[in-house]
């Protein structure tokens, strides 16, 4: 897959509302190669594993170009290993909005990042509506403390008790 990716990021309220509400839920473990001009990401979902490049966000964090393949658990294994800074590990649910028409990929860290859970959802432009689900709380697209790829150098714990209610 590729092409732009148009998504909008959010803090989830205190409480776990979110998985009882999800119909899908994985483990996620991911690394970063270094890069100067793109996001290269090593994902390894469950029983599968995905490469991922994407570029320098645009609109405000709201849109960038993404490239994405799945690739071998063996290849993923050794990519992994090209990594700095360690993995992030997450658990992802899935859950639909309220009126069905958008999926919210909510993430729970563990590691640095425990007690961070952040909601995203893909739009198909950057105008398109979308309704939340009433779990979904401040919205935080832009904000590069949120970035997957920053929260490996910068990660929740150092800086969780400077983020306003």
């Amino acid at each position: 897959m590729s092409g732009f990716e148009i998504e909008r990021k959010f803090l989830v309220q205190e409480g776990d509302a979110y998985k009882s509400a999800a119909f899908s839920s994985s483990r996620i473990k991911q690394g970063y190669i270094p890069c100067e001009t793109a996001s290269v990401r090593v994902r390894l979902r469950d029983d599968k594993a995905f490469l991922t490049i994407k570029g320098k966000s645009v609109d405000g964090g709201l849109s960038r170009y993404e490239f994405e393949k799945e690739i071998s658990l063996t290849e993923a294994e050794q990519l992994l290993k090209l990594c700095r800074g360690g993995v992030i590990d997450k658990t992802r649910y899935l859950v639909k909005s309220p009126d069905g028409k958008h999926v919210f990929e909510v993430d729970e860290f563990y590691g640095d990042n425990e007690g961070l859970v952040m909601a995203e959802v893909e739009l198909g432009d950057e105008h398109e509506p979308y309704e939340k689900p009433d779990f979904i709380g401040r919205e935080v697209t832009g904000d590069i403390r949120f970035y997957n790829k920053n929260m490996l150098r910068f990660p929740f714990k150092l800086w969780k008790d400077s983020l306003e209610e």
